[in-house]
């Protein structure tokens, strides 16, 4: 144990007391760090819950909603929040609203409007939709932004299948299918007034916030896409061929390579020149933590995760509520806004 005095600077000076890692509080200390710990857990258990409460209605908390735990894309994602249950407003931050597209917006033309696209729709259908989507958006928004570089990846799947680039052509098509189909999805969910997946209020909800940069756009868009959608659509296109998900490594891997490949030559077209220095730095340090490769490689350990849940259906409810929160949470910290 050793002493040390802080300067003064014009106040009284203050000792402080270090102690080796091998020393131990006197009995007396132990003890009331013990009891200042109790405290804290009871007021963290009891109290602040009792406080909360009372900024909604009294009474129990309601059982929560039941819903399939693989929802199909295009219905509706995740349970009534608690908050909306008992009547309290779980609406996005008022500082957000005005990011937030009235509810007159056209983000999709009225002969494209379908919620889940029939089931013999092909690739052709879901890249002729972004297409739509793409010209009926301003080219600054949020969601334009990332359609593009989606419409982009989408095409070259097409053509890649076409070519005779992937072994089994119909498993890419299945996989590529419902890949969309989950986004497209979140645009009807946004378009309607409802609540799209956690996973995309992010973006949703910034989209036209001036301080977030295109490619901060694109990235969380891609965030959400992969690293919640894909895992959902890996567990779709293994209901629709009947078969298992290490069945369709083989092309997980080849669309993941590819969205690879497209992530850096977004980053390049849409990083910030040498001009704007003061731009590109924050937004490198931003961006650079997070890694596309990363989050392939963990959305298949999900989709994996789910599949072996698919008989825990309320494991398995709980599993994708927690993977949409949690991409969601990355998608709001790539969508911090950057002074100019």
């Amino acid at each position: 144990m050793y002493e040390a005095t802080t300067p003064s600077y014009g106040v009284a000076k203050r000792s402080l007391t270090f102690r080796s890692p091998d020393e131990r509080l006197t009995r007396p200390r132990t003890v009331g760090l013990g009891a200042q710990h109790v405290v804290a857990m009871f007021g963290a258990s009891f109290v602040a819950p009792v406080l909360v409460r009372g900024r909604c209605p009294a009474g129990p908390l309601p059982p929560p909603a039941r819903r399939a735990p693989f929802p199909r894309s295009g219905e509706a994602s995740g349970s009534p929040t608690r908050g909306a249950a008992q009547g309290c407003d779980p609406s996005p931050m008022p500082q957000l609203e005005q990011f937030i597209p009235p509810l007159d917006t056209v983000l999709v033309p009225p002969a494209d409007r379908a919620v889940d696209p029939a089931p013999d729709a092909t690739v052709h259908d879901v890249i002729a939709r972004m297409r739509a989507l793409d010209a009926a958006l301003p080219a600054a928004d949020g969601i334009a932004v990332f359609n593009r570089v989606y419409l982009a990846v989408t095409e070259e799947v097409d053509r890649r299948i076409d070519t005779g680039r992937f072994p089994d052509a119909r498993a890419a098509r299945t996989l590529d299918l419902r890949f969309a189909e989950r986004y497209l999805a979140a645009v009807d969910a946004a378009e309607a007034d409802r609540r799209p997946p956690a996973c995309w209020r992010p973006l949703f909800q910034m989209r036209r916030h001036p301080g977030v940069r295109p490619l901060q756009f694109a990235l969380a868009g891609i965030n959400a896409h992969i690293g919640h959608d894909l895992a959902l659509a890996v567990v779709d296109a293994c209901r629709d061929l009947g078969c298992e998900p290490a069945d369709l490594a083989d092309e997980y891997e080849r669309v993941g390579d590819l969205l690879v490949a497209l992530e850096e030559r977004v980053r390049e077209e849409l990083m910030p020149g040498p001009d704007l220095l003061q731009i590109a730095d924050p937004l490198t340090h931003l961006l650079g933590s997070w890694s596309l490769e990363r989050a392939r490689d963990a959305t298949w350990t999900a989709a994996r995760a789910l599949w072996a849940l698919r008989r825990l259906p309320d494991v398995a409810e709980e599993f994708t509520e927690r993977l949409d929160t949690a991409v969601g949470f990355a998608g709001r910290m790539l969508l911090t806004p950057l002074r100019d």
